[in-house]
């Protein structure tokens, strides 16, 4: 009953030992100064590589994430709506309603704003709050 997958998962594992093998046996061993250089599309770095970016790049990669798989559930759920009935309609219904007050919470608490409202940068309370 499960040999498919006993044997997929033992072809996976051997796929994946095979390349990790081929790579240590096949790979180069030296280490230089030009190896250890981080290259860009065959531009040479011309400053530091630590620049910093603003938190709100990774607030909204961080709200795409989780509002992107809302749509696996939901789509998941929309194969199989009729099999489901009233319950399932119910369990997506509020899925969705705990997805839109995290939203609007979201928009109350400014975390959606790129500019700050008065034209100067939001700054924060001792607590990490906005103000």
């Amino acid at each position: 009953m499960y040999w498919p997958f006993i044997v997929y998962s033992v072809l996976v594992l051997g796929a994946v030992a095979a390349m990790l093998a081929g790579s240590f046996l096949l790979g180069e061993r030296r280490r230089g100064a030009i190896t250890a250089e981080p290259y860009e599309s065959g531009i040479r770095p011309t400053g530091s590589t630590g620049a910093p970016l603003s938190i709100k790049f990774y607030e909204v990669a961080l709200f795409f994430v989780v509002f992107d798989v809302e749509s696996v559930f939901i789509f998941a759920w929309a194969i199989r709506f009729r099999e489901l009935g009233w319950t399932g309609y119910i369990a997506v219904f509020v899925f969705i309603a705990v997805l839109l007050l995290t939203l609007l919470y979201l928009l109350k608490e400014g975390s959606l704003d790129w500019a700050a409202r008065s034209g100067r940068p939001a700054r924060l309370k001792t607590d990490g709050r906005k103000r």
